[in-house]
């Protein structure tokens, strides 16, 4: 039996949930069709996409159509959850982009063909939703054609005659209408010029493909539906040729003929070269070849508290077999081989082995993680590349009831198995645990998904700021601890310059004549200041650019101890940075954003009101320029909400940090009040 594998991807709402339902209930893989609206779909299980009505993670379904098993990857169009569709495009050859007749090309419709484009996929576009009020199938077909070029090929289009709409396939030249789902030929309706130019396009599309469908065409001949299906097949497979189709998924109409396109025209892999991988450093391609040893892509890892690990694999070569010795070459140990399953939604059924080109899932694999490559040990392949989207927004995350903290922890530790665009930190110098996502909505799934799976309720906040202190001017400075409690008292005398300098780290240097201090007591004097520097004298923050001279001071030969002079260097230091002009230092962040070419002016006037500096704008290339900046990191914390608004989700950023820049007077003392609240805290309980 043949295998093809197809990811589902489009803008949210543009019926790819609907398709696949449709898909499935067409091919009496299931008895009933379920509607989005009321949560009973294949693909939508989770508890969370049922509530929110709407793919929140890529899922995987199956179907048998005349002699061909279908894989179905249905991937979210929510740009929150933009994982699912770099995990589909990473296990399926093939990619159909839902378009709403309605809507037409929207942002959602550009990232899943320039994904596509990217991992060289097989790309049909289906435009859903024909029969839905203000529906226009031939405008969004000029749409397709202007954004992505002559490469788009209509193979099947909408004809209104009276109430209904009637079906043309334009590979053999018939009508077809439709009666509760069922399609009837009817006679060709009459279209003017229009369908002419349709027929011309494809004509032109398949001569294109073969040096003689070219001399056939240009000679006058018609192509047989033979040769127009082979060509096709060959433009989908060369990326030269992009078809469109359409239908009314509620209604099952246009869905048998779309069931027959993808059987006849997208290709499987045992047609596609092969698949590209590397062996240490060098690239190279392995080959579908089903009696060669096994090679595995581990594409999506579901972490169920009560289930346990589930491992969905996409097998380039071999069979994959329960009794099967591989080795996961990212950690370069040998896994041992759970459960073979194969999986609808959230069906799973036992299966004896998964062979080449087919996609299944794999229970408790305990070393391995979505990316990984599971092969012979013969072999030492490796994914190309395990390229994600990179989470921008950070939130501070802390549970509701006391002493969850380490509840935290694990729970999003075992949600990272499974979402590598969810990232987790403990931040030393705040105290707080921070979380990272894709946006707003992103967090809100992760804490839904905490207290559903796991039992752990939390909240997020704004993250504090990692402020430093610093000083701006060379002072002198005493400091005496003298203390007299019978038998030994306690004597440490110092006299310490501070002043400016470059360095991260405190700089320490003794000038001390005549053995004022003695020397064995030097190493206490720092000690103190390194303990000291922890805390500055504004706001608590670690001070930085801190040079200490040891110049002079005095000692008890019996009262004095190290623990004497290190209290000493910390009342000198206390006194001398607050006569040293102390300031507050911000972290400075770096910040590269990619938007559309009418944004770039939008984003520049954002980053002047957030007190950032454009560094520079220069194009990057199919409409987008790339805006250079640098930004205080206090005032970025939101950004990724304004960027999504701004663009409707086509743009992007990255931000790192750069250095740290003096804080504005004006805004220290909003800085210190909010730090009294838990740095003064802190270092009181310490």
């Amino acid at each position: 039996m043949k295998i093809k594998n197809i990811m589902v991807a489009g803008h949210a709402g543009s019926g790819k949930t609907s398709l696949v339902e449709a898909l499935l209930y067409a091919t009496k893989t299931t008895d009933r069709m379920g509607k989005v609206e009321d949560g009973n779909t294949v693909s939508d299980f989770d508890n969370e996409e049922i509530k929110r009505k709407c793919s929140l993670s890529s899922s995987v379904a199956n179907y048998e159509y005349n002699g061909t098993k279908v894989n179905l990857v249905d991937v979210p169009g929510l740009f929150d959850f933009e994982l699912g569709m770099y995990e589909g495009v990473k296990a399926c050859e093939n990619t159909i982009i839902a378009v709403s007749a309605k809507d037409g090309v929207e942002v959602g419709t550009h990232k899943a063909y320039k994904l596509s484009a990217k991992h060289g996929r097989s790309t049909m576009i289906y435009v859903s939703k024909i029969d839905v009020e203000h529906a226009d199938f031939y405008k969004v077909f000029e749409e397709l054609k202007t954004e992505f070029g002559p490469q788009v090929c209509p193979i099947i289009v909408p004809v209104a005659k009276g109430d209904e709409t009637v079906y043309i396939n334009l590979m053999e030249f018939k009508a077809y209408s439709y009666k509760s789902g069922k399609a009837e030929e009817v006679v060709m309706p009459a279209t003017g010029h229009r369908l002419d130019g349709l027929v011309t396009s494809i004509n032109e599309a398949v001569a294109e493909t073969d040096e003689e469908l070219f001399e056939k065409y240009f000679s006058g001949e018609q192509f047989t539906k033979a040769e127009i299906v082979t060509g096709i097949k060959a433009g989908i497979k060369a990326g030269t040729i992009t078809p469109v189709v359409c239908g009314a998924t509620t209604k099952l109409e246009g869905i048998d003929m779309l069931l027959d396109a993808i059987n006849d025209l997208l290709p499987s892999p045992e047609d596609i070269e092969g698949t590209p991988l590397m062996i240490g450093s060098a690239d190279v391609v392995l080959p579908f070849n089903e009696n060669s040893q096994v090679a595995a892509l581990v594409f999506k890892t579901v972490a169920d508290p009560f289930v346990g690990k589930l491992s969905y694999v996409k097998v380039l070569s071999g069979n994959l077999k329960a009794d099967s010795v591989v080795v996961n070459t990212t950690v370069g140990a040998p896994e041992k081989m759970g459960k073979l399953l194969f999986v609808r939604g959230k069906k799973q059924f036992d299966a004896d082995y998964i062979k080449a080109g087919d996609i299944g899932a794999v229970t408790k694999l305990a070393n391995t993680k979505t990316g990984d490559i599971l092969c012979d040990p013969q072999n030492e392949y490796k994914a190309m590349d395990n390229e994600f989207p990179a989470p921008t927004m950070e939130m501070a995350i802390r549970p509701k009831n006391k002493g969850d903290e380490a509840k935290i922890s694990s729970a999003l530790q075992r949600i990272m198995e499974e979402d590598c665009t969810v990232s987790y930190r403990q931040d030393a110098e705040t105290s707080q645990q921070l979380i990272k996502g894709l946006g707003e909505q992103h967090l809100d799934v992760v804490l839904a998904k905490m207290k559903g799976k796991f039992g752990v309720d939390a909240e997020l906040s704004k993250p504090r700021v990692a402020y430093r202190e610093t000083i701006r001017k060379t002072v002198k400075a005493e400091g005496k601890h003298k203390k007299q409690s019978g038998g030994h008292g306690q004597y440490g005398h110092v006299w310490i310059e501070f002043s400016p300098c470059d360095s991260d780290e405190l700089v320490f240097e003794e000038k001390v004549f005549g053995g004022a201090v003695p020397k064995n007591y030097f190493p206490a004097v720092e000690k103190g200041l390194q303990d000291a520097k922890k805390y500055g004298v504004l706001a608590g923050y670690p001070v930085v650019g801190l040079k200490a001279t040891l110049l002079d001071g005095s000692y008890h030969p019996v009262d004095s101890s190290e623990m004497a002079f290190k209290l000493a260097a910390t009342l000198a230091y206390k006194a001398g940075l607050k006569e040293a002009s102390p300031c507050l230092l911000e972290p400075i962040g770096t910040l590269n954003a990619l938007v559309p070419d009418a944004n770039a002016g939008d984003v520049m006037g954002e980053v002047n009101k957030r007190r950032g500096r454009v560094l520079g704008i220069e194009p990057a290339g199919d409409g987008m320029q790339k805006v250079m900046a640098e930004c205080p990191m206090s005032e970025m914390s939101d950004f990724t909400t304004y960027i999504r608004s701004l663009t409707a989700g086509r743009g992007s950023f990255s931000l790192d940090f750069a250095r740290y820049e003096q804080l504005p007077a004006n805004l220290e003392p909003k800085v210190i009040e909010e730090a009294k609240k838990y740095i003064v805290a802190k270092y009181d309980e310490e």
